[in-house]
């Protein structure tokens, strides 16, 4: 008789959970997965993929008004119905969570719900039952935080966005990551008037510099208000309807609701983890290179171990423990050169360096190349929004060390670009890149100016 119930455990039924466990499965390991709420997890039912359906929604604004350029006529004036767009993102939602529930029995995964808690390296409760394993994977993902300040029970999250019965007439969103621009992004493309509060000088700490800055330029130019080094201190519900929000120098600013987008911790609270020994950074779970915590049984991937909080590295991460434990192929997830997007309107897509990043790292010996401009397509719709470009390059090896841009399907060309920024192409590689034309695209492959910048005086002055 087997010593454990399961060779593999998993607590959580998100893409990390979903991916690690399916790939155990399919080589022949005993798997099941512990999940409280939906099969999915934050991307496929509270992120990513209805976050994307509202951008796309979102998007129709633009090609409406665009369209006259173009010789169309649209009359008397586009309509749109926010509830048939939420009725509809909710039924591919269903659809979604169909396929992941098939995709977990095709791969025998036993599928147990409820609350899973860690009582033992071995051993999992759920509703009052103990499961046992040999090895356990924490996959409980993150979810949306906000400060303690008078009045925070008045305020919505990413979560409540992406399900509101009706479209806010005016919108305060607060914070300046990914998850507040994007929001803005949609509701100002639905027509709501959108002030964004955040406490810096820019948007999207952590991206590059001229990223953040182009960014803010082109949110502003669509309408979107951005107000910075502000700091909110509490929140007043108003005597009839919407809500008030009162900046630390009395500023007051009215609108119908109040998002939050100013980070997100791991789901850990109650689970067990701190009990049986497993290191936490605060909330998060520490763990090594092979994904596994400081208790040898016990493994992590995802957004519960507060890293890099995206979907594809907590997939990966998964599949590297499922190829190291059951298909004796030793796996470390790769953690360097991670492309990601921003689905801001216009989006953004990164791979690498940025420039400060790369300053830091190797010195003054930084090459940087860059390209504004207007695409082909604004030309005829009279859009005067810009796309922009930017290569980092190590000026003593010519590799490219980071490609960055603002503009439309930046992410989908930023996915092809990161496969040669992964294999370590050269800015010569690049030259002798043949483009494609026309397209916005071509444009990484004939950027031969350098820019001119001064870090040490720039840092003086």
């Amino acid at each position: 008789m087997p010593r454990y119930d399961y060779d593999l455990l998993t607590l959580g039924a998100g893409s990390g959970g979903v991916a690690g466990t399916r790939r155990a499965g399919s080589y022949g390991a005993r798997t099941a997965i512990v999940e409280e709420s939906r099969i999915g997890g934050t991307c496929v039912l509270r992120g990513c993929v209805p976050k994307k359906l509202l951008v796309y929604g979102a998007q129709f604004a633009d090609a409406f008004a665009d369209a006259a350029g173009y010789g169309w006529t649209v009359a008397p004036q586009p309509q749109f119905d926010w509830p048939a767009l939420i009725a509809a993102k909710n039924k591919e939602l269903d659809r979604l969570e169909g396929i992941y529930v098939n995709m977990l029995k095709n791969s025998k995964v036993e599928i147990i719900e409820g609350r899973g808690i860690v009582v033992d390296p071995h051993t999992v409760e759920v509703g009052g039952r103990h499961y046992t394993a040999e090895n356990i994977m924490i996959a409980v993902g993150g979810h949306p935080t906000v400060p303690d300040i008078p009045g925070i029970e008045h305020v919505i999250s990413s979560n409540e966005a992406l399900d509101l019965p009706t479209l806010p007439r005016k919108i305060v969103i607060v914070g300046g990551g990914y998850i507040a621009v994007e929001f803005a992004g949609i509701f100002r493309g639905f027509g709501s008037e959108v002030v964004e509060i955040i406490r810096r000088e820019d948007l999207l700490n952590g991206f590059d510099d001229d990223l953040r800055v182009s960014l803010a330029v082109e949110m502003r130019n669509r309408g979107i208000e951005i107000r910075t080094r502000t700091q909110i201190v509490r929140i007043e519900k108003d005597p009839r309807e919407g809500y008030t929000v009162v900046t630390a120098h009395g500023q007051e600013i009215s609108a119908d609701l109040v998002m939050y987008a100013t980070g997100r911790g791991p789901n850990t609270r109650g689970l067990g983890l701190k009990e049986v020994g497993v290191e936490m950074r605060g909330s998060a779970v520490v763990v090594d290179e092979w994904q596994k915590t400081s208790v040898p049984s016990i493994y992590a991937v995802g957004d519960v171990t507060d890293r890099y909080n995206l979907t594809p590295v907590a997939i990966g991460e998964g599949r590297a423990i499922a190829e190291t434990l059951y298909n004796n192929n030793p796996i470390k997830m790769d953690h360097r050169d991670i492309p990601t997007a921003v689905f801001s309107n216009p989006p953004i897509g990164t791979v690498g360096l940025t420039e400060e990043e790369a300053r830091k790292e190797y010195g003054d010996d930084v090459d940087i190349y860059c390209s504004r401009f207007r695409p082909m397509k604004n030309v005829l719709s009279g859009r005067d929004e810009r796309t922009f470009m930017k290569l980092v390059v190590d000026g003593k090896s010519d590799r490219v060390l980071g490609c960055h841009m603002l503009g439309p399907d930046a992410p989908e060309i930023i996915q092809g670009l990161a496969i040669a920024v992964k294999c370590g192409a050269s800015k010569r590689m690049f030259d002798q890149t043949v483009g494609i034309h026309p397209s916005a695209a071509e444009e990484f492959v004939t950027m031969r100016e350098k820019t001119i910048r001064h870090p040490q005086k720039e840092a003086a002055e």
